[in-house]
């Protein structure tokens, strides 16, 4: 049997999330808590564990985030399901960060609910279409930001029809370092040739054709 908690500050949405999921098989609640302050509280006098904790974003005294974040540093085998009316793409990618393994709104079908804790028991994590398109757009932002001015420039020249050869001349450097350019970025980028560099430069504001 896989036991949960549930961490929310609505009493009796609380009661009802406990309700639904007693009502699935191979799931059980231990206790709910009304914030992330009673739950660390609780998983030092309580002997048993939960193996999920469903847990509410905005809360009093200690809230989602940072519950998620703490849970992540002390309890690692502690798996951690957003559940949340929080839509926002920020706020959604927050709670991943700070450690959650799956992000569901709170008028998720109760299906739903029922196969993402399945999907979390054996997969270790559970992501929607949305969340998974919010986590790849973040990659991308992130691997954009660590491009250095060079690489940039490198890849405004590759869009064009510019040979490497041709484009370590405009670039006053060796074919070789500009090849160590093109590695590093279709490295940085997950890239395997140069139309794809082109589709994510135009796609990312980077060259404008």
């Amino acid at each position: 049997m896989n036991k949960l908690v549930v961490v929310d500050d609505h009493t009796l949405l609380s009661q009802a999330i406990s309700g639904l999921v007693n009502s699935f098989e191979d799931f059980e609640v231990l206790y709910t808590c009304k914030n992330g302050q009673e739950l660390v509280d609780q998983l030092v006098f309580e002997n048993k564990r939960p193996d999920i904790v469903l847990m509410d974003v905005n809360m009093p005294i200690m809230d989602g985030i940072e519950t998620t974040a703490y849970l992540k540093e002390h309890h690692p085998n502690i798996k951690v399901l957003a559940l949340s009316v929080e839509e926002e793409e920020r706020t959604i990618l927050k709670m991943l960060r700070a450690g959650a393994k799956g992000y569901l709104l709170k008028d998720t079908e109760k299906s739903v609910l029922e196969s993402a804790l399945k999907e979390l028991m054996s997969q270790g994590f559970y992501h929607t279409n949305t969340v998974a398109q919010i986590l790849v757009r973040s990659l991308h932002e992130e691997s954009s930001l660590t491009l250095k001015e060079r690489e940039l420039e490198f890849i405004k020249h590759a869009c064009t029809e510019m040979t490497y050869n041709e484009i370590a001349d405009r670039m006053f450097l060796s074919p070789k370092t500009v090849q160590g350019y093109r590695d590093s970025v279709f490295s940085k980028l997950n890239l395997k040739n140069r139309t794809g560099l082109v589709i994510y430069a135009i796609k990312h504001g980077l060259f404008k054709p």
